[in-house]
């Protein structure tokens, strides 16, 4: 049992087929590895080996929910001419309901790597989309949100189809009502956080590594310049603001108002709804 088991990695090393596939191949050529490679080969399945070391830069994100959890997943492929391509949209999809039927919220993507799907771990099912489509794919990061208690909204930029595109952004949000203005609102954020990935919702949100980091950077600047002391820290003040305003969301000005910061816009709209973000999130193939 133990040489078997042997004898199927090193086929599965040396052509990148699945381990079922890799099985049936060599129980079809009394346990020789060549003949093994040239029936996998013949039956497409000895391509993902070679390709799988190639660089994989393209591809998409996809959207998709239940009644629980919504999740982000990106896959990529080496071409963007693939990625528009039915096969790998459905491969998307399907990636993509797998993952909503196991319905688990604490679920990463390591996790999910190591899943079986209708009998196959999900590197047999990449290995076999592979072989499919010629290209390497790679998963390469999957986020999963709790849906409970709150509104949600999401955009999809350079959509290929509805819940599938280059970037996703997602948002979580309270509010007394959630008619019409207030979700086209909050669409317009999601439209605005994938244009301009803030980090965190505001400072308080930001990790003090990232806040710490950036006071010493400008401290430093400061320093260099060879302003008088009793202003300095009126100029770090200063700077750290600026610095707020392009990595917080609630600070960042609205792309749809340039001249008003998210903080100001909800503030004058959206006070009387105590309209609240809760979350955003976003992945992007840049």
């Amino acid at each position: 049992m133990a040489d078997d088991l042997k004898l199927v990695k090193e086929l599965r090393d040396k052509t990148g087929a699945g381990f079922l596939d890799c099985k049936e191949a060599l129980s079809n050529n009394n346990g020789s590895i060549d003949n093994s490679i040239d029936y996998l080969r013949k039956k497409g399945l000895a391509k993902a080996s070679k390709k799988s070391s190639r660089e994989a830069n393209e591809g998409a994100i996809g959207f998709f929910e239940n009644n629980n959890i919504c999740i982000l997943i990106k896959i990529n492929s080496e071409t963007d001419f693939a990625a528009k391509s039915d096969t790998f949209l459905d491969f998307v999809d399907y990636i993509g309901s797998a993952i909503l039927k196991l319905n688990n919220t604490n679920l990463d993507l390591n996790t999910f790597l190591n899943t079986e799907v209708s009998s196959k771990s999900i590197k047999e099912i990449v290995d076999e989309m592979i072989a499919k489509i010629g290209e390497n794919i790679i998963i390469s990061d999957l986020k999963v949100f709790d849906k409970s208690n709150f509104n949600l909204s999401f955009y999809v930029h350079n959509a290929y189809r509805k819940n599938i595109g280059k970037i996703i952004s997602i948002l979580k949000y309270s509010s007394n009502s959630n008619d019409e203005s207030i979700q086209n609102f909050a669409k317009n954020l999601c439209m605005h956080i994938a244009a301009l990935k803030p980090e965190a919702i505001d400072e308080k949100h930001l990790e003090q590594a990232v806040i710490n980091k950036e006071l010493n950077i400008q401290k430093e600047l400061i320093a260099s310049s060879g302003k008088p002391a009793n202003v300095i820290n009126q100029i770090l003040k200063g700077k750290m603001k600026k610095f707020y305003s392009e990595v917080t969301l609630l600070n960042q000005s609205f792309v749809l108002d340039p001249d008003k910061s998210i903080k100001d816009v909800i503030y004058s709209n959206y006070k009387d709804d105590n309209f609240e973000i809760k979350m955003f999130n976003y992945l992007s193939l840049t």
